[in-house]
């Protein structure tokens, strides 16, 4: 598993010759040796995206490989953060990277040199190649689950990374590893979902295939119900050869592998993929023995850390219960760090850092709901923990829980965002202040959010996922949200959002908050909020959020025509997308 070194040293050939490229890409391209365009693609393959209305700014998006995250990487990440970005902050994103906006396109070399030397890259994290491999990020101390799939991914990860196989697919790949029997990793939403599967002692992974979100959500479907472990790269490698040959590279928007399945139907797929993997298995990957050595991961060296009494608070008794669950070893924790919006400052990240090197080896995972995890962490040190975090606002209880908001950067940086999804977050973040999160009917309950309808928030599948349009009121643009209800997943589907409304922005926390106290007062014994809004069909809630479509004339309310987090009035304003241009 890659951590950061304690001292610097000689990067891999390979490595270094991609920084030298980079550096003297830029130069060529300031210079004006070099075409705009021609060195898009070049710096999308590092993981170096533009930014809306600058060309002299970037987004650097650094994969943490499978969400591993060591002390000495995130010090180095508050080092970026705090010399290179205006704002002095990270975003975690929910493919288990972080992301630096606005940096200075003159400083993005130095940027890529510090992350290569503490172990990080930006290689492949955008573009059409395969994406940062995601991880349950509770692998290996789970409870439940037949074994550890962090192996694996770390594995899938560095096989994949720089591989000619997948640089230049039709679209960008996605896979999740899960190893538990709750859905951590959102297998249904990925091009490739790998679930941990124990047959008679034998080690093995059921593989769901072509899945994904986007504004045509499809569920993946099961395509080998048990694939034994040493058949695995080979499997994955013959869907991507199928994808690489078969997928549109004609029409940017059908091709993802979603489509090929869509169009070819499940037992096409599985025929020529299980005619690909015969032919893997006499060629590349197939010709090399895969099974990865299980290192079960130990609990870090015991610290003379004396323990210290339990703060008697009401904060920190439900801090406890929503960000503290027992680690299958005994007299261990996993303790979510809820990182507010998925932001981290400068201060903050060294804070965790800190945290993690004191009371749990340095060890820690970034999680695709925007948080950190840390492992191992002695039950008599939580609180410690605790007021460690909490001197730096990031004790924050209801981790994974309705309070616990997913949203995308949105108009605030990105090119294709229509809505500053940040402000809705923030602004239903301070709805939950005032208790109703800690509502046992609710609090188990998601909120996800998207600026565009390509849902990087994952608002399709969410109990009430939003994503941002825009409408004309009163010769006025106006931000909105599309409201979508009874969206989730399990390990072998999602259930997409039944689209219900477009509301106006700055009414949506009132519907929400509507549509919460709904529920809880009117559901039925054991009744779900899918289940609910089942029950009730989109009719009904059209009708019971009508107050909230419409507004008064502009010039009794101006308030109400602008979008949250955006002062001044709301203007809908694209550029190209980079997602993989």
């Amino acid at each position: 598993m890659q951590t950061s070194p304690t001292q610097k040293s000689p990067l891999a050939p390979e490595v270094e010759a991609e920084l030298q490229m980079f550096a003297q890409q830029v130069a060529a391209l300031r210079s004006g040796e070099r075409d705009p365009d021609d060195f898009k693609r070049f710096r999308l393959e590092n993981g170096v995206y533009g930014i809306r209305d600058t060309t002299d700014q970037h987004m650097i998006r650094v994969k943490i490989r499978f969400g591993a995250l060591s002390a000495d990487q995130l010090d180095a990440l508050a080092d970026i953060a705090e010399q290179f970005t205006p704002t002095q902050h990270g975003h975690i994103t929910t493919r288990q990277d972080v992301q630096f906006h606005h940096i200075a396109l003159a400083d993005v070399p130095t940027v890529l040199r510090r992350l290569a030397d503490c172990g990080l890259t930006t290689r492949e994290a955008c573009g059409n190649t395969v994406r940062n491999v995601a991880c349950c990020p509770i692998a290996g101390i789970a409870p439940d689950g037949p074994f550890d799939v962090t192996p694996y991914a770390d594995a899938v990860s560095s096989f994949f990374l720089r591989n000619p196989l997948n640089q230049n697919l039709p679209r960008k790949f996605k896979i999740a590893f899960e190893g538990c029997t709750t859905d951590h990793a959102k297998v249904a939403i990925h091009d490739l979902g790998i679930v941990a599967q124990l047959r008679d002692g034998r080690r093995g992974f059921q593989l769901y295939v072509a899945g994904g979100l986007g504004p045509i959500p499809l569920s993946a479907q099961l395509l080998e119900d048990f694939t034994p472990e040493e058949l695995l790269f080979p499997s994955i490698e013959a869907v991507l050869r199928i994808f690489d040959r078969h997928g549109n590279r004609k029409d940017r928007n059908r091709a993802r592998l979603k489509f090929v399945l869509k169009d070819w139907g499940l037992e096409k797929f599985r025929e020529l993929w299980l005619a690909e993997r015969k032919i893997a298995l006499l060629t590349r990957s197939g010709r090399h023995d895969w099974r990865v050595p299980m290192t079960e991961e130990g609990p870090p060296p015991r610290l003379d850390t004396p323990a210290q009494p339990a703060p008697q608070t009401p904060a920190y008794a439900r801090w406890r219960v929503t960000n503290c669950f027992a680690q299958k070893q005994a007299g261990y924790f996993g303790v979510h760090v809820r990182c507010p919006l998925g932001d981290l400052t400068h201060g903050q990240m060294r804070a965790v850092a800190a945290v993690a090197r004191r009371f749990c080896g340095g060890r820690m995972r970034a999680t695709i709901t925007q948080n950190l995890l840390l492992r191992w962490v002695r039950e008599r040190d939580l609180p410690a923990v605790y007021r460690e975090l909490d001197a730096h606002a990031l004790a924050l209880h209801e981790a994974d829980h309705v309070a616990d908001i997913t949203r995308c950067p949105g108009a605030d940086t990105c090119q294709l965002g229509i809505t500053h999804s940040r402000g809705l977050a923030a602004a239903l973040d301070d709805l939950f202040q005032n208790g109703l999160a800690s509502d046992p009917a609710l609090q188990h309950l998601s909120i996800k959010i998207s600026g565009c309808p390509n849902s990087c928030g994952q608002h399709h599948i969410a109990d009430l996922g939003f994503y941002g349009n825009a409408r004309t009121l009163d010769g006025h643009q106006v931000a909105h949200y599309r409201l979508l209800l009874g969206g989730g997943t399990t390990l072998r589907e999602a259930t997409f959002g039944e689209a219900i409304m477009a509301l106006p922005a700055k009414r949506v926390p009132d519907a929400v908050k509507k549509i919460l106290s709904h529920f809880r007062d009117t559901r039925q014994n054991g009744e779900t909020f899918q289940t609910f809004t089942q029950r009730l069909g989109p009719e009904h809630f059209k009708q019971f959020l009508a107050e909230f479509a419409e507004l008064p004339r502009y010039a009794e309310r101006p308030d109400l025509y602008g979008d949250l987090g955006l002062e001044g009035e709301f203007k809908v304003k694209l550029g190209k997308g980079e997602c993989a241009a």
